[in-house]
């Protein structure tokens, strides 16, 4: 799984924000609750002590002056008696449940619809048990700053949300260049590799631009390299080949080879399948992408194209007793014209060799949905739909074949339209035989 700069920027930014806060809210809180609470627990503990120092115990009973109490009135208080019958005091103060283990409880309680705290004490002497239960008149301050407090914490998380979706949305501004350069890359075709330029990228990423363009750079003269080892064979192949065949069409008129004619013929047909041949596989090499990113496209009008392949396939057609005919329209592409040519020379190759005498090939190209579409029919015995996807292959045949073909016909149209990023279908023609179709996008 990837990993995202602006997550690990954001996960960095957060952790140490919300530790801050925590910090900050410890501060507070230390700075002002912890005060008021242990100011409130001083307080009822010197009361509790005030009202235990004028308790009475006589007889097994427990008294309270409460005539020296009455001017305290920072704080309310009850004297219950171990079962919870209230002795002296306040009956509105409750009685919180003790055990006999415990001696002293500080809580919370409500009266009035007032949160105030209360420490309840347990008093054992020979002369009997008193409970003594104190409440801080002032301590109802301590929800008040209780609630401050909480107030200010969300309020602090509040603002750590909206700086952390300010950083976010900053993060992502200053990511624009970054994604630019990442769509720019992405829109280009495998023959752009133009340099990018570098005083468009920021100064964080302009080492990624310049590297990209060496990258680029070496990729231009490698296919350049590779594009003049492609000529050169070409023409090493072609002179040799086409010499031969001149030399066997001339030993074949003469009247000395009349007796070896048989074997003179065989010569010039493995040479002709020789030459196309060799002719395949440069076609093959130069359709590969990477041998074609150097090359510079032009407008190519495939009906014009189409109209002149078929023109050079009409002494064949005629030989065969076949019926070529050609239906185009004036639609463009920018595509390398030679390329164009050898994919449908290779159609029409095919077309004519599966069909028998007294078949019909049609050629048509069309613009349906403003898609550039080349179509080529047959009325052959047409291509099995189990083996529709296996013709693509190099150096396949269908069993049964007839000729010498070597297997690389639909195989190089299948390379040029993928470089061109067209759509090879193979389907049946109304009459029964092959269809095989190119939609450019």
């Amino acid at each position: 799984m990837t990993s995202s700069i602006s997550r690990q920027l954001i996960l960095w930014l957060a952790i140490p924000l919300m530790l801050m806060a925590l910090c900050g809210a410890l501060v507070q809180y230390f700075s002002s609750i912890a005060p008021i609470v242990l100011s409130s627990d001083r307080r009822l503990n010197e009361a509790s002590d005030s009202i235990m120092s004028h308790l009475v115990f006589k007889d097994g009973t427990v008294t309270v002056n409460e005539a020296e109490l009455t001017g305290r009135a920072d704080f309310k208080f009850a004297v219950r008696d171990p079962q919870g019958r209230l002795l002296a005091g306040s009956p509105e103060i409750p009685n919180p449940p003790m055990d006999g283990q415990t001696s002293r409880l500080f809580s919370v309680v409500q009266i009035e619809h007032r949160s105030f705290r209360m420490l309840t004490t347990r008093f054992d002497s020979r002369a009997g048990v008193a409970i003594i239960s104190v409440t801080d008149t002032h301590s109802g301050q301590n929800s008040e700053a209780r609630f401050s407090f909480i107030r200010t914490l969300l309020w602090d998380f509040v603002q750590l949300d909206v700086t952390l979706v300010l950083v976010w949305i900053g993060i992502q501004l200053g990511l624009r260049p970054v994604r630019r350069l990442r769509d720019e890359i992405a829109q280009r075709s495998p023959l752009d590799l133009r340099p990018i330029l570098e005083n468009t990228a920021p100064r964080e990423i302009a080492p990624v631009v310049v590297t990209l363009n060496r990258l680029f750079a070496a990729l231009r003269a490698g296919a350049q390299s590779q594009q003049q080892f492609i000529a050169n064979t070409a023409h090493q192949l072609r002179t040799p080949i086409t010499g031969m065949q001149a030399q066997l069409d001339v030993l074949a008129a003469e009247p000395a080879a009349q007796p070896v004619h048989d074997r003179v013929r065989m010569l010039q047909e493995g040479i002709r399948q020789l030459a196309r041949t060799s002719n395949q596989l440069l076609t093959l090499a130069r359709a590969d992408p990477s041998a074609n990113i150097a090359v510079k496209t032009q407008e190519v009008d495939l009906g014009t194209l189409a109209g002149d392949i078929a023109a050079r396939y009409f002494d064949r057609a005629l030989r065969a007793n076949i019926d070529l005919g050609v239906e185009t329209a004036s639609v463009s592409i920018s595509a390398d014209p030679s390329l164009i040519d050898d994919l449908l020379s290779n159609l029409l190759d095919n077309a004519l060799k599966y069909t028998p005498a007294g078949g019909r090939v049609t050629v048509s190209v069309a613009a349906p949905n403003h898609k550039a579409l080349i179509a080529v029919e047959d009325s052959g015995p047409g291509i099995p739909e189990s083996e529709r996807q296996r013709v693509r292959q190099r150096f396949y045949r269908l069993p049964n074949s007839p000729g010498h073909g070597s297997g690389l016909g639909l195989a190089i149209v299948d390379e040029i339209a993928r470089l061109y990023g067209a759509t090879l279908s193979i389907g049946t023609a109304a009459n029964g035989g092959a269809r095989i179709t190119v939609q450019f996008p």
